[in-house]
């Protein structure tokens, strides 16, 4: 198998709703918050016309896209054993993606994302991360991470305790490892573990620019080139309408941003961009023809609903 995404197993709700509605809720606009009430949720929920229902989470978002590309691909993830659970896990064998979890009845029920676009397209999400969150690792499947080229990460999963086994023995056990470091949010709040892990663990990473900027406490791009530099690794970064970046040990490349887009929503962006430049990567494609790949994939989804192609 080329590649295996770990991460957390979301189904994703997609509803619109207007600025005043994030004030309301105090929520930050284009950031993800974590909910930790099941009541509240649900009430939040209850209040909003659902769009769409997709089984997503961010890594698992790159792994369909890349199962789009025609390559073989998994994921693993937590869910439990009810009505949500079961289409996620539908969800995910519809678009060709083998899942290494046998889900079971848990206390908590399987993870649910609001996707709140807004008029400008910018998307806000709500999550409850049920289950999800609680990983652990016994519920990695590790004949399947070390038979695959590449197993792929996301920061969202990342937290101390049973989420930190899973993290540590998918990367012990892997030939080699990429991550997402998510969002600013995460990077904020586990900073010095993220930066540990970048330094010192993985082999790809992948970040947009006020991601990697917190993470190192930049004031200017070029200290993040430097620190790309100095990493000895590949980082790949995405700076939204200035394009994107790949830091190869000393090999920088740049790719331009596609102009003239009917932007809808930017859900999955990041996502899908990562599943092209991991096509390109795993293909034995050059960091640049990688980039373009992540650049034409991001450019088609942010001119639709949702994160699937």
């Amino acid at each position: 198998m080329k590649i295996i995404g770990v991460g957390n197993a979301i189904v994703d709700v997609i509803c619109n709703v207007n600025d005043n509605f994030l004030k309301a809720n105090d929520l930050t606009k284009g950031t993800m918050k974590l909910a930790f009430d099941k009541g509240e949720f649900e009430k939040m929920l209850s209040g909003l016309e659902i769009k769409k229902t997709v089984s997503g989470g961010s890594v698992a978002n790159s792994i369909v896209g890349l199962s789009q590309l025609k390559n073989d691909v998994g994921f693993i993830g937590k869910i439990s054993d009810d009505k949500l659970g079961v289409k996620y896990e539908e969800g995910l064998k519809k678009e060709n993606v083998k899942y290494y979890y046998k889900k079971k009845h848990e206390e908590l029920p399987t993870g649910t994302c609001l996707i709140l676009i807004t008029p400008d397209s910018e998307r806000t999400m709500y999550t409850y991360l049920g289950t999800a969150g609680k990983i652990n690792k016994t519920d990695i499947d590790l004949k399947a991470i070390r038979e695959s080229e590449l197993i792929f990460l996301e920061g969202y999963l990342w937290d101390e305790g049973d989420p930190k086994g899973a993290f540590d023995i998918c990367i012990e056990n892997s030939k080699k490892t990429a991550m997402s470091l998510s969002d600013k949010f995460c990077v904020d709040r586990h900073k010095p573990h993220f930066l540990e892990l970048v330094k010192n663990k993985l082999d790809i990473v992948f970040a947009n620019e006020s991601e990697i900027m917190s993470l190192i406490d930049a004031q200017n791009f070029n200290q993040v080139i430097e620190f790309g530099k100095s990493l000895k690794k590949l980082l790949v970064i995405t700076r939204g309408e200035k394009g994107s970046v790949s830091i190869d040990k000393d090999y920088v490349k740049e790719f331009k941003a596609d102009k003239n887009l009917k932007i809808v929503d930017l859900t999955g962006a990041g996502d899908l961009f990562a599943a092209g430049f991991l096509h390109g990567y795993t293909n034995r494609l050059n960091n640049e023809e990688s980039l373009k790949k992540g650049t034409e994939l991001s450019s088609k989804i942010i001119q639709k609903i949702g994160a699937r192609l």
